[in-house]
């Protein structure tokens, strides 16, 4: 009588459970580590530039000093700076070096470029030119969003200002709010360009947000009426009241920031 085989249970407990995922490769796993090592040391050198520790048009010191300061490799360095040089930070010129170029031509808008900026303390000047932005461009936006508001969007707004009324002394995500009710307003205008802008300058927002309520602790209550007079505006279809009271929500926040600054400055005079 023939004898029956035995199941073969040979590589049975490497077989995954139906729907498991397989566990990242090495190679993978090195991979992501390396990139960030590389982001890191751009965002390091980065927020050294945007600071002026390396002024425009200074030279960086050589790979090998960097290399050191850092504990990286020749490869890490290398790709830090494809990083910075894409932002239009640097530039590196054969047998001369790595210089940092003019700040005319660096990628302000870029959302890691604006982060540095506010990692290195930003200055009046930086906030000023910031403000310059959302002055040329934001009444404008609340008067077309008012032209014709769909009920989408005026609900977006509705919901974007209660969180901010809710939230208006820090028991929840008040910039986040308020950055729906700013950005919602961009793409309500039915114009592509000013919505992809909504995108570019959401960092700038959060920038001056953080700035002119010291930390986000809370907003004034000036500014959130403000911003209601602002909603209601856009609601009642009142384009030329929306443009008046988008400007001077912005006028009355750029001076919140000064004084921010101000006291800021102040007090590292002291200590």
């Amino acid at each position: 009588m023939a004898r029956m085989r035995k199941p073969s249970t040979r590589g049975a407990s490497r077989r995954r459970p139906a729907g498991a995922r397989a566990a990242p490769s090495r190679s993978t796993r090195d991979d992501a580590l390396e990139r960030n090592i590389y982001s890191r040391l751009a965002g390091k050198l980065g927020q050294e530039i945007v600071a002026g520790v390396y002024p425009a048009g200074s030279l960086l010191p050589n790979a090998a000093e960097m290399c050191a300061r850092f504990s990286v490799s020749r490869t890490a360095l290398r790709e830090a700076y494809s990083m910075l040089s894409a932002k239009g930070l640097i530039v590196a010129r054969p047998k001369i070096g790595t210089r940092v170029k003019p700040k005319a031509d660096w990628n302000v808008l870029d959302p890691e470029v604006l982060a540095w900026h506010l990692q290195a303390a930003p200055t009046e000047h930086f906030v000023r030119e910031l403000f310059a932005l959302r002055q040329m461009v934001e009444p404008e936006a609340a008067a077309l969003a008012a032209a014709s508001p769909s009920p989408t969007t005026v609900e977006r707004i509705a919901d974007a200002y209660g969180r901010m009324e809710r939230f208006k002394n820090g028991a929840g995500d008040l910039i986040g709010a308020d950055l729906d009710f700013h950005t919602g307003i961009l793409e309500a205008t039915d114009n592509r360009f000013l919505a992809a802008l909504a995108g570019l300058i959401h960092t700038a927002l959060e920038i001056t947000f953080r700035l002119s309520w010291k930390g986000a602790e809370h907003i004034q209550d000036d500014r959130l009426h403000q911003h209601k007079a602002i909603f209601e505006a856009i609601r009642d279809r009142a384009p030329d009241r929306a443009r008046a009271r988008m400007a001077e929500l912005l006028r009355d926040s750029i001076d919140d920031v000064r004084e921010y600054l101000r006291q800021r400055d102040r007090a590292a005079a002291v200590s």
